[in-house]
């Protein structure tokens, strides 16, 4: 029995040997296992720490998106919303002279391409018919050909009494030619506004101009010093003022150009007409006296 309880005191005494043996060991494990765990469980949380210092610029810089202006401080609507009443007034007045110049300019244009059809429809029926006044019928109401051709016509019939004492020839020469006046001042109508544009619009910008270095020196001498920020708005006006200026004018000048060259091709086609009408005319005289 002794035996047996030394064999047992032995054998727990080699069991706790062993177990102080390991216990350093395990001590030292456990702080090399820690940083392998935090190593582990980082790159897990980064990314959220990461990315919120990248969010806060764009946060950071929605307002000031926000708070850029939306249009131009310096262009035409600064210009109307900052000018006084003169710079209201003469812009106003560049918008009507423009308006007017291309409304004018599509209207006549159209006008004379009508007139060359109807010049066009007249050479061809009106000679084929049998009397002027057959001929005078088969035109358009509104043809200027048929208006000669009826200026003839009253002409003939109206040649009795005092009138007999002036020569057929010399009457209906001026009657067809009163009648020709008559059409070329209708052909005119619209163009003295163009040539008046196409020479005060670039007059009327530059008093715009004139009006807006006015305010930009006004703004220095207010201010005592000349800064960009009080020059630079009504530097804009003037130039501006000046672009509008140009830009109604060129329009109306060659609009004016064009307009008068094609005046003249019209006419042209009614000297032609009036020519041959008087002729005409004078033959269906000559025939019935």
């Amino acid at each position: 029995m002794l035996c047996v309880s030394r064999a047992r005191q032995a054998a727990v005494a080699a069991a706790l040997m062993s177990a102080l043996s390991l216990a350093p060991a395990v001590a030292v494990a456990a702080p090399a296992s820690a940083p392998a765990a935090a190593a582990s469980t980082a790159p897990a949380s980064m990314p959220a720490s990461a990315a919120a210092p990248d969010s806060l610029p764009l946060a950071a810089a929605a307002p000031a998106a926000a708070a850029e202006p939306a249009g131009n401080p310096y262009g035409l609507g600064a210009l109307w919303h900052h000018g006084d009443i003169v710079a209201r007034a003469t812009l106003i007045i560049l918008v009507i002279m423009s308006m007017g110049s291309w409304f004018i300019m599509i209207v006549k244009f159209f006008e004379q391409a009508k007139m060359y059809r109807q010049a066009n429809q007249a050479n061809k029926t009106f000679w084929s018919a049998g009397s002027v006044e057959q001929g005078a019928q088969g035109l358009s109401e509104n043809s200027p050909f048929r208006f000669l051709a009826g200026s003839g016509l009253e002409a003939l019939q109206k040649h009795d009494g005092l009138l007999k004492n002036v020569d057929f020839h010399t009457w209906l020469s001026m009657s067809i030619q009163r009648a020709q006046e008559g059409i070329q001042n209708r052909l005119q109508d619209g163009l003295a506004f163009l040539a008046t544009v196409g020479s005060t619009a670039p007059f009327v910008g530059l008093f715009g101009t004139v009006w807006g270095i006015y305010h930009a020196l006004t703004a220095i001498g207010i201010a005592g010093q000349a800064s960009i920020g009080k020059v630079a708005g009504p530097v804009g006006e003037a130039l501006i003022m000046t672009a509008i200026g140009l830009a109604t004018a060129v329009p109306a000048v060659l609009g004016y150009n064009l307009l008068v060259r094609r005046n003249k091709k019209a006419m042209e086609y009614v000297r032609a007409f009036s020519s041959d009408l008087h002729s005409v005319l004078m033959g269906a005289q000559s025939t019935k006296a």
